[in-house]
């Protein structure tokens, strides 16, 4: 990837280091949820972690806390959300609206976020409550290493997603989700969270089109790396990984093949329009 014209965002809040206190509080997030989102991109960990923002937690540097600096990790993913932050605001602007940026949060091992406590296990997730994204960078290691998705454009896609459900809370798409499925069988809320995440690749998509119409950010086998990446980290791959078989009845964020597809359509088409993962039978 070439990000060099691409300016670094103000928005990265640099927590690694920082010791998190875990107090008495009652529940916590239980084994089952933790693995839920340890095999998958989460999406609002409000979603599935029973712990409210209100649990006896705090967050203190400890022995060995790392200012906010200029380290290469740090950089990349700085770099990425300015990117998005650029696009994503001339697409709210021709729309008559102005993009509220998300804050993008850097952790080490654990985290005390409004949707509530989370490890590292979690992976990077966005919480709709504070509007934040949160990834340890550790995460990379694990995409190259255990998903098998080397590439800097894999990495970018990670935070990417992760925006695009930014912009589905600013558009009022995961609100409206998020209470029909609260009404809804546990197989047609996991239904509604495939698209859901359908949707989120295909606004990353979306995303890569325009920096790159702009800005040339892409470089040869970039979108590759970014189609197998999406691939890696579906449903039915993941599920063969962990367990040996696959459970469609428990996808809730869409096969290999759904996510390529809807990655695909954003990177092609550079169109919000063409995202609506909720417009069709056919879109899973």
């Amino acid at each position: 990837m070439r990000l060099d014209e691409e300016q670094e965002s103000q928005n990265v809040e640099d927590r690694r280091g920082f010791r998190v206190s875990k107090g008495v509080a009652g529940g916590g997030i239980g084994g089952i949820a933790i693995i839920l989102i340890a095999l998958f991109l989460g999406i609002d960990p409000s979603v599935l972690l029973q712990n409210s923002p209100e649990s006896n937690t705090s967050q203190e540097p400890g022995p060995q806390s790392s200012p906010a600096g200029s380290d290469e990790g740090r950089e990349f993913v700085a770099r990425v959300l300015g990117s998005t932050e650029r696009v994503w605001g001339e697409i709210f602007q021709r729309a008559g609206r102005q993009y509220a940026e998300p804050k993008l949060v850097l952790f080490t091992g654990q985290v005390q976020s409004a949707c509530g406590f989370a490890s590292a296990a979690a992976g990077p997730f966005y919480c709709g409550m504070d509007q934040k994204v949160y990834i340890d960078l550790a995460f990379y290691r694990e995409l190259h290493n255990r998903f098998k998705a080397p590439g800097d454009f894999a990495q970018a896609y990670v935070v990417a997603h992760e925006v695009g459900h930014h912009v589905q809370n600013l558009l009022g798409i995961m609100e409206k989700i998020q209470q029909r499925q609260r009404r809804a069988s546990e197989g047609e809320a996991n239904a509604l969270s495939v698209r859901l995440e359908l949707q989120a690749d295909c606004l990353a998509g979306v995303w890569a089109s325009l920096a790159n119409r702009e800005r040339k950010i892409l470089e040869t086998g970039d979108v590759e790396e970014g189609l197998n990446a999406a691939a890696q980290i579906g449903d039915d791959t993941m599920q063969k990984r962990a367990q040996g078989y696959v459970v469609p009845e428990g996808f809730t964020h869409g096969s290999a093949q759904q996510r390529v597809r809807w990655f695909r359509r954003g990177i092609e088409s550079g169109e919000l329009k063409q995202c609506d993962t909720f417009a069709s039978a056919g879109a899973l």
